[in-house]
């Protein structure tokens, strides 16, 4: 938090959430998280319109009793996996710093106020 930060009125957490460095933790979050979230969506939105308008060919055998519909299925789970373990890759390489360093600051700032 940059002195300014500091000594501006309000609680430690409005100052934390007004200084440049929680600005930017924020920023980088949400490039990530916004994305994610919108590719998520539209997987699982083509899925359930498959599911509905197209039972045809979600009904379609691809190898004995395997549809295309039980693979778009099992294509879901595993798109969650790979979307958690992604996430947690981008928090460990730029979220986890960033935010042990903002909590010192708070903690510290707490402790002289105490």
């Amino acid at each position: 938090m940059s002195p300014d930060a500091e000594r501006s009125t309000g609680t430690i957490y409005e100052q934390v959430q007004a200084s440049p460095e929680f600005q930017a933790f924020r920023v980088r979050l949400r490039r990530y998280v916004f994305p994610m979230t919108v590719i998520f969506l539209s997987w699982y939105l083509a899925y359930v319109g498959l599911a509905t308008y197209a039972p045809g060919f979600m009904s379609t055998r691809v190898a004995g009793t395997i549809t295309v519909g039980l693979l778009v299925g099992i294509g879901q789970f595993v798109s969650t996996f790979l979307i958690t373990t992604l996430y947690v890759r981008f928090a460990e390489r730029e979220l986890d710093g960033p935010a042990a360093e903002l909590r010192a600051r708070v903690e510290a700032a707490q402790e002289v106020r105490a």
